[in-house]
């Protein structure tokens, strides 16, 4: 295992980004159509075909995810990876047509000093099929894809990946884009909130703090003084190769979700729009109600893990003002 997303048989991540634009797109492509289910708990959530992962809704399956930055521009990157699924000849089949079912979510990167005067159609489009003809097995961590123009109310935010198994041998992985209005590190020192879940150092193998000051746990926001609901966002994709169901695939969401608490301080506020996916490639029976609760624990340890390596691996903006990498203070 590679500690990525695409540990899970049948997954592969592509990216494309754009420097000057400080923006980028991330695209999940499942190499067979996969159970899905999505968990909304931020306040300013900026999604893409969302309803039809409602429980009441028809299609079961997704052929791939699609995260972007640009805000609600970047909602076209859904149809860039679209358009690339159905020269594959991939999609839900409706009579002889085939409509690809790729929903996704956006974070709020367009304040971050990149040159977002784009003209009369955003780029987003096109960087997300570029994003899908790129998918492949091995991706780059931090500031890459959705992650480029990332930030967090203290350092550089980014897009992180881990991966883990029950021990019954599921397998669970997750990514993260993290954009969040909060701090993914204990105050302004080296700690990750998410410590006590790192395996391996990777994430630098600080552990936390011996004690808590009352400036460290001080509620940190990014920009607070003129953020708005659209501006911070983190977003996760968890992907298991258990056997779920739609609803089941709804309630590992919600149980991974937790994993943001785990992970940022504070969370799930009215500047965020957090979002997580939950996906399943239906390779191994689990128990329905323990084995279930298990796969929820692990995987939210995993997200944890991914928002952490997200912050720690990404390198600063090249712009005035812009915020500095965790690695630049402390690598």
């Amino acid at each position: 295992m590679k500690n990525l997303l695409t540990d899970i048989a049948g997954v592969r991540v592509g990216h494309a980004d754009n420097a000057a634009l400080a923006s980028g797109v991330t695209a999940v492509i499942f190499d067979a159509p996969a159970i899905a289910g999505i968990d909304v708990r931020g306040g300013g959530p900026g999604i893409r075909d969302g309803a039809v992962l409602d429980l009441a809704n028809t299609v079961e399956r997704v052929d791939a995810i699609a995260l972007s930055g640009g805000s609600v521009f970047g909602l076209e990157t859904g149809g860039g990876v679209q358009a690339w699924l159905a020269e594959q000849g991939r999609g839900f089949a409706v009579g002889t047509a085939r409509v690809p079912i790729v929903p996704g979510a956006v974070v709020f990167d367009v304040s971050n000093g990149g040159d977002k005067k784009w003209g009369r159609f955003p780029p987003y489009r096109e960087l997300g099929y570029a994003a899908a003809a790129a998918a492949g097995h091995d991706f780059t961590l931090g500031s890459g894809g959705a992650g480029f123009g990332a930030t967090t109310a203290n350092f550089k935010g980014g897009l992180g990946s881990a991966s883990a198994a029950t021990p019954a041998g599921v397998r669970v992985a997750a990514l993260a884009v993290v954009n969040a209005v909060g701090s993914v590190t204990v105050g302004d020192g080296p700690w990750f909130w998410a410590a006590p879940f790192e395996i391996d150092g990777e994430f630098g193998g600080r552990g936390l703090p011996q004690s808590f000051t009352p400036q460290m746990l001080a509620m940190r926001l990014k920009g607070a003084a003129a953020a708005t609901a659209a501006e911070n966002t983190t977003l996760a994709v968890v992907v298991t190769d258990a056997i779920l169901t739609k609803p089941q695939a709804r309630r590992l969401a919600m149980i991974a979700q937790t994993g943001f608490a785990r992970a940022i301080y504070p969370v799930h506020a009215p500047l965020d729009g957090d979002v997580l996916f939950a996906a399943a490639t239906c390779e191994k029976p689990i128990d329905p109600l323990v084995g279930l609760t298990e796969l929820g624990m692990v995987a939210a340890n995993t997200v944890a893990r991914a928002i952490a390596r997200g912050v720690y691996e990404a390198t600063a903006l090249p712009f005035p003002g812009a915020l500095p990498s965790w690695k630049d203070r402390f690598g």
